[in-house]
């Protein structure tokens, strides 16, 4: 029986995939998303072949416009939070009327969100590199890695004036908090 499953799971994979690829990526815009989603999908009808087996591309197409629609509410939170991320940093900086903190918050707002999540997660949360492993569902050398690239894509992204004028003060918030 698994056998049989198993055979008509990837003649359903072979036959619909890049279809189902081309309509995914049609509504996300970007190859690699598509591809994951697209994985997401699959993965969902082999886990429903068991109960409802398939080989109805419409049946498909229908679980990847629930998965396109999780995306986009995750893309919608993310940015969400990412604002109030920024306006409160901003909004804590503007009492002790200082620049850097400005400029660090909007520094942060350039970064891609992997990277402004782990620096966010060490320097605002004061996670330990144990505690940010078991959010991040990784391991803690991997998260060593991703908070040393987070730093040099934050120091590259800083504007010359904070490097040049403010690197100490601006090391307090980012280089010298291992």
């Amino acid at each position: 029986m698994l056998l049989q499953r198993e055979a008509d799971f990837i003649t359903l994979h072979i036959a619909q995939h890049e279809r189902v690829l081309h309509y995914v990526l049609r509504r996300v815009g970007d190859l690699e998303v598509a591809r994951e989603l697209t994985a997401d999908v699959f993965r969902i009808a082999w886990q429903k072949s068991e109960d409802e087996p398939t080989t109805e591309v419409a049946w498909l197409f229908g679980v990847a416009r629930n998965v396109i629609g999780n995306e986009y509410r995750g893309r919608r939170r993310r940015r969400e939070l990412i604002l109030k991320l920024v306006e409160g940093v901003r909004a804590a900086a503007e009492p002790a009327g200082g620049d850097v903190e400005a400029v660090v918050a909007e520094t942060l707002g350039k970064l891609k969100p992997g990277h402004r999540e782990i620096l966010m997660l060490h320097f605002w949360d004061k996670l330990s590199t144990a505690e940010m492993a078991a959010c991040l569902r990784c391991t803690e050398n991997s998260v060593g890695v991703r908070l040393h690239r987070a730093k040099r894509a934050f120091a590259a992204a800083m504007p010359e004036q904070l490097k040049a004028g403010h690197t100490e003060k601006a090391g307090e918030h980012f280089h010298g908090q291992d």
